[in-house]
């Protein structure tokens, strides 16, 4: 499998992404006010994942950490191949 080249995240994109998972940890649950949040992409770059918005999502900087370069398996349903 081939891995998708990492690009800079536009901040318009950004900033749709945490408006549209409420600025809230799609993981743990955390908002913004608790914790310092990031965008992750769901199915990771290494493992051939796109950088379309469709695979990112809002990860707090602790879930985004344990998760590293692993495909999130609760999301994985809306990925099937």
């Amino acid at each position: 499998m081939k891995k998708t080249p990492r690009i800079k995240i536009p901040n318009e994109v950004r900033q749709y992404v945490f408006q549209r998972d409420r600025n809230q940890c799609q993981s743990c649950g955390k908002v913004a006010q608790e914790t310092q949040l990031s965008i992750d992409h769901i199915i990771p770059l290494a493992s051939g994942g796109s950088n379309d918005i469709s695979n990112l999502h809002t990860l707090c900087l602790t879930c985004n950490q344990r998760k590293s370069d692993k495909p999130d398996s609760r999301f994985q349903r809306y990925f099937d191949r």
